[in-house]
């Protein structure tokens, strides 16, 4: 790849996630009404582009596929039998379905499951062709906590308050289970965990290009800014009402907003500060090297370098 088309490729990313940005600020301070599907579609893009540059195209639908495919069965499966999520099921909120789930449902766990997966690579370090057994599993481990963080904060927002889908039981987290977030733990380790696999396994000779921080930067800003926007919800505020789930427990609006923005605080943009310290203090260039495990003689090459 040229440099003019480097540079025009990173500056259509930064254009998306500015448009990201704009588009979620837009929504809750100006209460614009930009369709959810028109912001989900930016982040989409966005995750296919910054993919595509580090895996090729064969990469990264390859991570569409899995991501697809074991999040779509495992949602159908919860909602027939309650594994792995627990017993709930989708109103017509978000349109049309797949089976049971709506198609928004599979492009939002692409998206923000490859954002998790980057900020993994920066606090873990690189999977790549031939990694270690442990680098393999690491990796995919921690940033499906990452992912969880996620959902933490969305999750009594859009069940609770907005109805987008109903847990049939309710749950002490705001009317959501526990099971809800060791379902999702579960379903996102496992199709990074495929995912990981294949990069460490795919044939080919994969060369270890090095990425500049910007690379990483723009997927974790983009994360950032989704960690904010509870934030942002709680400090623009809004009128407080009663929210009741189906187990029939009575929630104030008002403290689910004021929690989930703590939450979103000490958890998602947590992990972005963490990962900004990481590439601050070395690269996440190296197939198997984060800045807290580079030997001695990677330290000096990359203090030289500066």
């Amino acid at each position: 790849m040229t440099e003019r088309n480097k540079g025009l490729i990173t500056t259509i990313l930064w254009a998306l996630a500015a448009a990201y940005a704009v588009a979620l600020v837009a929504n809750i301070a100006f209460g614009l009404g930009i369709p959810i599907a028109v912001v989900l579609l930016i982040s989409v893009a966005f995750a296919l582009i910054h993919g595509a540059i580090r895996y090729g195209w064969s990469g990264i639908v390859a991570f569409v596929v899995i991501c697809l495919v074991v999040s779509n069965v495992l949602e159908n499966t919860s909602i027939l039998t309650g594994f792995p999520f627990g017993h709930y099921h989708y109103t017509d909120a978000l349109g049309p379905k797949l089976f049971l789930v709506p198609l928004l449902i599979g492009p939002a766990y692409f998206a923000n499951g490859y954002f998790a997966w980057v900020i993994g690579n920066v606090l873990i370090g690189e999977v790549r062709r031939g990694s270690s057994a442990f680098m393999t599993f690491a990796v995919p481990f921690i940033a499906a906590f990452v992912m969880v963080m996620w959902d933490l904060t969305f999750d009594p927002r859009a069940s609770t308050i907005q109805h987008q889908w109903i847990w049939e039981q309710g749950g002490g987290y705001f009317g959501v289970p526990l099971t809800n977030y060791l379902g999702w733990f579960f379903t996102v380790y496992l199709f990074l965990q495929l995912f990981a696999l294949f990069i460490r396994f795919r044939p080919g000779n994969e060369t270890a290009e090095s990425f500049p921080r910007s690379h990483y930067a723009q997927a974790l800003l983009t994360y950032g800014v989704m960690g904010l926007t509870p934030v942002l919800t709680f400090v623009i505020g809004g009128s407080n009402s009663q929210a009741t789930d189906a187990a029939g427990v009575v929630w104030q609006t008002r403290s689910i907003a004021e929690s989930v923005a703590t939450v979103s605080i000490y958890t998602m943009l947590f992990a972005v500060a963490l990962s900004a310290v990481k590439l601050i203090q070395a690269p996440a260039t190296a197939p198997e090297t984060s800045a807290q495990e580079a030997t001695p003689v990677t330290k000096e090459v990359l203090t030289a370098a500066r």
